[in-house]
């Protein structure tokens, strides 16, 4: 069974949390939402989230797909050693890292971009481009086992192609 970690943190942009966490369950894949402590979490639009689990709950673990929500949460997501750790183990194992709108700021914390072709919401295109990432601008990009998006309106496309990787990783493990 396919496993994916999404990421939580207050202000998390409510369906960029709740869309992915749901439409990863609808696959039947195991999805764990991850947040620094077991407590509710308020998203920018006003919806309550409560975490599967913490990051101490799954310390070392690997998931075939690490979720980065956006909203502002990411701003607080990146100031965690844990989350920073788990996003470089991810892509290092050659996992599958998916970041929505301002989600790159944690690519960007954890010093994996420079020189990847990255998208995300446009007012962090100078930050993406000043840690040494190729910007695009378009609503979804994908560099190796990273898959980055615009905002909420790409998520359909990108939601797309993250489960045709998914699907990719597991005919070529199956014998």
């Amino acid at each position: 069974m396919k496993s994916v970690c999404v990421l939580l943190e207050e202000l998390v942009e409510d369906t960029e949390f709740l869309y992915p966490y749901m439409r990863f369950k609808e696959e039947g894949f195991e999805v764990i939402s991850v947040a620094p402590e077991s407590k509710d979490y308020r998203g920018k639009k006003g919806m309550i989230f409560r975490p599967d689990a913490t990051f101490r709950d799954v310390n070392g673990r690997l998931f075939d797909c690490l979720f980065v929500p956006g909203g502002y949460a990411p701003d607080k997501l990146r100031r965690y050693p844990e989350v920073l750790s788990m996003v470089r183990k991810h892509l290092q194992n050659e996992k599958l890292v998916a970041c929505v709108c301002h989600g790159p700021w944690v690519l960007i914390s954890a010093k994996v971009v420079k020189g990847k072709k990255v998208t995300g919401f446009h007012a962090i295109k100078d930050d993406l481009e000043n840690a040494g990432a190729v910007y695009t601008g378009n609503p979804v990009e994908e560099d190796g086992n990273l898959i980055t998006a615009t905002d909420p309106l790409s998520m359909l496309q990108m939601m797309k192609l993250v489960l045709v990787r998914l699907t990719q990783i597991e005919s070529r493990s199956t014998p």
